[in-house]
């Protein structure tokens, strides 16, 4: 059995971590947003994740990020799933952030596990409770210790998954096994959050990934689960390691996800801008590596 024979995603399969268009002077420019929005959906999204680490939700103000979800629900419409990344440190601004992305029109939230001050799993726990019972959206967990100092443990995760707006999961755990267990014992989505892992944890039952490099390569990296789909899964393994090159520099050479986007978004003339500080754009060296790697793919 195929990922394409289990039900509906709920948020589709292929999802982007859209980057955050700025204009020159830094300001938010949501006719880039939107005009990107129409490309990566064109491209093959079917689901634009908006204010999350890549669309750098950390220096965007809480009304940036509501006109941000509005201005995208209007050029994409029904054409794509809209998931507003609501996660914040402090759980009562968290649950204002999901409120207003509610209002504004998102079609789910993403709830990263609070940072910095590393709760304990049972106020792990708490908190994503109190944000699911506050909004009326399906919720994905976001489980990214790497970046907050605190994982979402597979035994708390089992046991959010009894909330009945808690639908899914975007994994950058690095925890396989962990991963698998959850996914034998619950019926909660899992999305790879970290793109090397897209076709593998597809091929044990995820329902597909949230991607950073989707920015760039919308169609190739959605063309891994066609293949796999398809049940071509040699074809799918080369156009999963075709892309590897690109993965590894956009997502794992020192840099940032929205610096190295942005740097090959800007490249080909597409909506992007600048990073706001503390985030510093690539330097040169670092912008002709990504096109190589990006041309690479295409070739391929």
């Amino acid at each position: 059995m195929t990922t394409a024979d289990t039900a509906a995603p709920p948020f589709g399969r292929a999802l982007c971590a859209m980057i955050t268009p700025f204009t020159a002077s830094g300001s938010l420019d949501l006719d880039g947003a939107q005009r990107l929005a129409d490309r990566l959906v064109g491209e093959g999204c079917d689901g634009l994740v908006l204010s999350g680490t890549t669309g750098e939700s950390p220096t965007t103000t809480d009304a940036e990020k509501a006109d941000l979800v509005r201005a995208v629900k209007e050029a994409v419409g029904g054409r794509a799933s809209i998931v507003a990344g609501v996660g914040t440190a402090d759980t009562r601004h968290t649950v204002e952030l999901a409120l207003a992305a509610e209002k504004a029109g998102a079609d789910g939230l993403l709830v990263v596990t609070p940072y910095y001050s590393r709760p304990p799993q049972d106020a792990v726990e708490a908190h994503f409770r109190e944000v699911a019972d506050a909004a009326g959206l399906p919720l994905a967990l976001y489980d990214i210790p790497g970046r907050t100092g605190t994982r979402i443990e597979p035994a708390t995760v089992i046991r959010l998954a009894e909330h009945p707006r808690i639908v899914a999961v975007k994994d950058c755990s690095y925890d396989f096994l962990g991963t698998q267990k959850v996914l034998a014992r619950t019926e909660l989505a899992y999305y790879a959050g970290c793109d090397e892992h897209n076709l593998a944890l597809y091929a044990v039952g995820g329902t597909g990934y949230v991607s950073t490099v989707a920015n760039v390569v919308p169609r190739h990296l959605r063309s891994v689960l066609d293949a796999f789909d398809a049940g071509n899964t040699a074809d799918a393994a080369r156009r999963q390691q075709l892309a590897t090159l690109l993965i590894e520099l956009m997502m794992s050479a020192g840099l940032p996800g929205a610096v190295t986007a942005k740097a090959v978004l800007n490249e080909l003339g597409l909506p992007a801008g600048p990073v706001r500080a503390p985030l510093r754009p690539a330097d040169r060296e670092t912008v002709d590596r990504l096109l190589a790697a990006y041309e690479s793919v295409g070739a391929g």
